[in-house]
């Protein structure tokens, strides 16, 4: 693992640690953070902890034919309960997933500096939000990094049930009308597991990146 400076660069990911962890350190800026997504790499860490990047062995992604709605969510979406809207709230979204408590989770990885540096990657249209609304409050929704051809997904959140999951799916839909290779879901867990994501190797995913 290397150490960064001020100098906008990354090592090559092939130095990437057992765990996942390529370099430490650097800043937030967002021409690393550009930089960063480029080439498969993405900061992770808890508030007050150095910067730490990462581009683990196994990457979870969602290749857009794969997505799994189930017949309850299907039903849910039907209702047309919610509303759902594209950068319409970028700041409120990042500001609603820096404030969720999260399952094991001790305080948060989305710091002010990050809101700060994502929001101008927002304003270069380079970072784009999902919301979902009902009754004109925003209730869920998710952000992430728009490369053009693949799209990062960073963090969501929802205040009522299957929130998140509309903005997901919704986000998909966006995606596939667009011809995007796929959907960058960083690291595996069940909930996106089960809508249908997967694992790829880190190679394999910086293939299709690199396309």
């Amino acid at each position: 693992m290397q150490y960064l400076t001020s100098k906008l660069y990354f090592p090559p990911v092939s130095l990437t640690t057992p765990q996942g962890i390529l370099a430490a350190g650097g800043d937030l800026s967002p021409e690393r953070l550009l930089l960063a997504y480029e080439n498969g790499i993405f900061p992770w860490f808890e508030d007050n902890d150095p910067i730490l990047w990462w581009c683990p062995e196994r990457r979870m992604v969602l290749f857009l034919d794969e997505l799994k709605v189930s017949h309850s969510m299907r039903n849910v979406i039907n209702k047309k309960t919610f509303r759902v809207t594209f950068n319409q709230a970028f700041n409120e979204v990042m500001q609603a997933c820096q404030a969720i408590k999260r399952e094991g989770q001790h305080g948060t990885w989305i710091s002010d500096e990050m809101i700060d540096s994502y929001c101008k990657l927002h304003e270069m249209e380079k970072a784009m939000s999902v919301e979902v609304w009902q009754n004109n409050e925003l209730v869920g929704g998710l952000y992430g990094i728009d490369l053009g051809h693949i799209f990062c997904g960073e963090s969501m959140f929802s205040k009522v049930s299957n929130t998140s999951k509309i903005a997901f799916i919704a986000l998909v839909n966006y995606l596939k009308e667009r011809n995007y290779k796929l959907l960058d879901c960083q690291i595996y867990n069940d909930h996106l597991d089960s809508l249908g994501c997967r694992e790829i190797s880190r190679n394999d995913f910086l293939r299709i990146l690199k396309k």
